[in-house]
């Protein structure tokens, strides 16, 4: 396994939630970015977040790994969500509450 594969496995095994992401929540570099960070932040749900923007090995290595070409993405349980699309129609329809509350 590569390093930059590992580095995400243990990003993901680490956290329940996981938002790979431009910026930071507090400062998002993207708007895609921003409403992800937003729609979290809606939830109150705890997560974890990584700056892509920081960090060239893992900003390509999370689009290999995930088989997802755009950032951002959440990762629930290890398990790809999607991007800030996929988030905001389960967030309207009530989906992507229901998976965080299953967090176990």
């Amino acid at each position: 396994m590569s390093d930059t594969k590992q580095r995400i496995e243990d990003m993901l095994t680490s956290n329940k939630v996981v938002l790979f992401m431009k910026g930071d929540p507090s400062m998002p570099q993207c708007g895609f970015s921003a409403q992800a960070t937003q729609i979290l932040k809606e939830l109150n749900v705890d997560f974890f977040s990584f700056n892509i923007l920081e960090d060239q090995d893992i900003r390509q290595g999370i689009k290999d790994y995930g088989n997802w070409p755009t950032i951002p993405q959440l990762y629930v349980n290890k398990e790809l969500i999607g991007g800030s699309d996929i988030m905001l129609e389960m967030f309207q329809s009530g989906e992507l509450k229901t998976t965080l509350e299953s967090i176990n």
